[in-house]
């Protein structure tokens, strides 16, 4: 066989549709083009959105297109609309999901950016919405129970661009005028990192320092210990089914015992709009979002609480000066923390870290790509949209993302190599042709050995 060399694409003038390359598609993104489909979901977002697109003038891109794109970025773990419209384009499978031919042109990352920024914030949500009324349709929405959790997003600016509150003065100016007063003469940016390195009490305040390009982010420290600019995501997670009942953007300095309660109340009116019955009358957290109040407030609205009390202070002086209803509400609390109570914050730590877990790291959420905490708000509701179609499309079809597939094509693989082996080593001396790789060249795959981490990686990336 002559080596062969790799020649120059020359582009033909004129090419046959037959001679078009096509893709037969990827089952996933079929299946969830279905369901989409029998769910009419095109018709109602183009209904949704038709007030917000002139009635006359160049054909803009279609709704559906745009959620869709959406969808590919947390399927695909993309998080940037550059990187979206990029795999789009270069995908024939994606464009099929798409609906573009393969000589159509699918919109760029601009184009997505103006339809994000057209459309207000109330139509994500009603996107957001109409896939729980679609799990409440197929009984998977319960809604009575619900966990909540909160994580950070690193907000899409940077801790040097942050600005002195009134006067504007920027984080190196500053850095250099502490270095003044120390006694440091004309000191340069370096020596003034150093003496910031240096100096006792360094405390960054959100009351005195803003970021120019995103005001509404807020200086917070990170899963890993670092300090970002950031927003605070909180998810309220219908315990039954795993899907997102509500998926808030709060300021990032804001604490847990402070935000639960707009949370919950937004799980409520999701939940109830999905055609749920006195929904979010269990509400289980962590012990970060015990107070007194807090517990007192869910309790005069109707609603238990399953939520870990910190270490108590001793004596009955803590209760001194507060109402006789926070008492009883928090010694109520603290009696539910009983077996059931155990078993439900149990469920709280698996399935409401869970939604972070998809949402924000294989879902590529965790750092933000817009400014502003409407413009996260939108993305993020998307990102909760897609997560549940994902739960959904589980139920439904055992598969609840595009790469559970790879890992069971990989467990396939696996057991038909460890069958083939089994085959070699304990039948080759009645049957002559097992003992040859070569007549059986599907042998030559991994071993029995490699067997179980195969597996489970084949369990790690199925789900949603």
């Amino acid at each position: 066989m002559a080596l062969g060399k790799r020649k120059s694409i020359q582009s033909d003038v004129w090419i046959p549709a037959q001679d078009i390359p096509r893709s037969p598609g990827h089952p996933f993104y079929k299946a969830l083009n279905r369901l989409l489909a029998e769910a009419k979901f095109d018709a109602f977002v183009e209904k949704l959105c038709q007030p917000y697109y002139a009635e006359h003038g160049r054909p803009g891109i279609p709704p559906g297109v745009y959620f869709r794109m959406l969808l590919v970025g947390y399927f695909e773990g993309i998080n940037s609309q550059r990187g979206i419209a990029w795999r789009c384009s270069d995908s024939l499978s994606l464009r099929e999901f798409l609906g573009f031919g393969p000589t159509g042109d699918t919109p760029d990352h601009s184009s997505l950016t103006v339809i994000r920024q057209r459309l207000p914030l109330t139509v994500h949500h009603e996107v957001f919405v109409f896939c729980l009324k679609l799990a409440r349709e197929r009984g998977l929405l319960q809604g009575k129970t619900i966990a909540v959790d909160s994580t950070n997003l690193a907000a899409n600016a940077a801790m040097k661009s942050i600005v002195r509150k009134g006067s504007g003065e920027q984080w190196d100016a500053y850095l250099q005028r502490l270095a003044e007063e120390e006694g440091v003469e004309n000191p340069t940016a370096e020596d003034a990192r150093r003496l910031d390195r240096r100096r006792r009490g360094k405390k960054v305040s959100n009351q005195d320092w803003e970021s120019p390009s995103d005001p509404d982010s807020r200086i917070a420290r990170m899963k890993d210990g670092t300090t970002h600019l950031a927003h605070k995501a909180e998810h309220a997670v219908d315990v039954a089914s795993d899907l997102i009942v509500a998926a808030v953007i709060h300021p990032a300095d804001r604490s847990d015992h402070e935000t639960v309660a707009e949370t919950v109340a937004e799980a409520q009116v999701n939940a109830e709009a999905a055609g749920v019955q006195e929904p979010a009358r269990e509400v289980v957290a962590d012990k970060g979002y015990h107070s007194a109040e807090t517990v007192a407030g869910f309790t005069a609205a109707g609603v238990r609480t399953y939520i870990p009390q910190p270490k108590p202070s001793s004596g009955h002086r803590r209760w001194k000066g507060k109402p006789a209803a926070q008492k009883r509400a928090v010694l109520s609390s603290r009696r539910r923390i009983s077996a059931r109570g155990k078993r439900l914050s149990r469920q709280r730590s698996e399935k409401a870290e869970r939604s972070f877990a998809h949402t924000c790291e294989t879902g590529g959420g965790r750092r933000t790509q817009v400014r502003g905490r409407t413009e996260v708000a939108k993305r993020h509701l998307i990102q909760g949209f897609a997560y549940n179609l994902g739960v959904l499309m589980r139920a439904l079809f055992g598969v609840g993302t595009p790469r559970s597939l790879q890992g069971a094509v990989a467990l396939v693989s696996a057991l038909v190599t460890a069958i083939g082996r089994w085959l070699r080593d304990h039948l080759g001396h009645f049957y002559p042709p097992f003992r040859s790789p070569a007549r059986l060249p599907w042998i030559k795959l991994p071993n029995i050995e490699q067997l179980l981490p195969i597996r489970k990686m084949a369990r790690s990336s199925t789900g949603c």
